[in-house]
């Protein structure tokens, strides 16, 4: 049985990370996971470390218990988790898809409690009803406060002594809009935890483009979990990125986690191509343009040194190397470096006298030269003079 923890070690402070791709993220519209695909998904995350696995909702069909079920029989290295709405039957969905805690999801903001025609007075009975029920049938229980960004921060509040009496081992903060800021985030979680002692999660979503940011944030205010997904998969814009989260954690020196980052790249591939959503090329961390460089003054000083204008190398997620790529803005350090991986030796003067054709082509195409392009320009300036 996983616990979660948060404890110091004398590497750091220990996250617990839990990914989310196989529930929340394919509610992003028009993603449908197959169930191979789900349970390859679910062994690579395992694989790369994440200690916690949200794998489905089982109330929402037979084939989703089913495809569950085979992947708890794959007795992964890794706490997995079924996700329930405040109602027992979906709970008990849960019970029969096998997984070792549940997540039970309660509303808590006003819109929320009047989109459901109820009261917090309901919440607080199905908090005593459901929560010590369901610790009878799974090892851990956790739960979800909906809407938890807008919702009166005193009830709130309230929601987690109430579910911390009830028993339950954590308490989900969920920023399902995404308004959240790293800054209201800071003050609303030291409000919520002068108030209990009950583990925290933190749930972002990405619809102000923040989502890593205040998963990132939520650690360092003192929550013990976040939730993230592979490529920040999810509805509207998405949660917050696995990948972002993990390297971010591995470059501030304080946090360790058991995310092996050199499987990122390979995990986010395996996501895209089942998601049938493709790595836009300027995302973070995995882009193709995250390790691309035209400018001649960032190629000279990478050529140098490569973290010059990188702030982690690429086999640090799994990629091979940095790519120089000759266009508009490059320098004659990138023409001599480029020839030079073609076994053709030119001098820093032959380069400049390169470059005035190169930026002409380049501006003219509008991109990039590829290398026929480069090999022409060196054929007509170079060889024929």
């Amino acid at each position: 049985m996983y616990r979660d923890s948060r404890t110091s070690s004398p590497y750091g402070i220990r996250p617990w990370i839990i990914d989310t791709t196989l529930r929340d993220g394919e509610q992003a519209p028009g993603v449908v996971f197959s169930s191979s695909e789900k349970m390859e998904i679910a062994t690579l995350l395992a694989d790369t470390g994440v200690n916690e696995l949200e794998i489905g909702y089982p109330a929402i069909s037979t084939e989703e218990r089913n495809t569950i079920r085979k992947i708890v029989a794959y007795k992964l290295p890794v706490r997995l988790t079924s996700w329930a709405r405040a109602k027992w039957q979906d709970i008990e969905d849960a019970c029969i898809s096998g997984t070792e805690a549940v997540h039970i999801s309660f509303p808590v903001s006003a819109m929320y409690l009047e989109l459901m025609e109820k009261d917090y007075e309901w919440v607080q009975e199905q908090l005593q009803v459901l929560v010590p029920k369901a610790k009878k049938y799974f090892n851990f229980v956790s739960v979800g406060a909906q809407d938890a960004t807008r919702a009166d921060p005193e009830q709130l509040k309230n929601f987690i002594l109430d579910a911390e009496a009830c028993g339950a081992d954590r308490v989900r903060i969920a920023d399902t809009v995404g308004i959240a800021t790293p800054t209201s985030l800071i003050d609303l979680l030291h409000r919520l935890k002068s108030a209990s002692h009950v583990a925290l999660e933190f749930h972002a979503h990405n619809d102000l483009g923040m989502a890593t940011a205040n998963a990132y944030t939520a650690l360092e205010a003192g929550c013990h979990a976040v939730s993230v997904s592979v490529t920040g998969l999810g509805e509207r814009a998405g949660n917050a990125a696995l990948e972002e989260l993990a390297i971010a954690l591995k470059l501030s020196g304080k946090y360790e986690t058991s995310i092996d980052t050199t499987k990122l790249s390979h995990l986010c591939t395996a996501v895209s191509k089942a998601s049938g959503r493709n790595i836009v090329d300027q995302k973070p961390v995995v882009g193709k343009s995250a390790f691309q460089h035209e400018s001649g003054i960032h190629c000279a000083a990478l050529l140098k040194h490569p973290l010059s204008y990188q702030p982690f190398l690429p086999d640090q997620i799994g990629r091979e190397k940095y790519e120089l790529v000759i266009g508009k803005h490059s320098g004659s350090a990138s023409l001599q470096h480029y020839f030079s991986g073609k076994g053709i030796i030119i001098t820093r003067n032959e380069a400049t006298h390169l470059l005035a054709l190169v930026r002409t082509t380049a501006t003219e195409k509008k991109r990039a030269l590829q290398p026929d392009e480069l090999e022409n320009i060196y054929s007509t300036i170079l060889v024929k003079h």
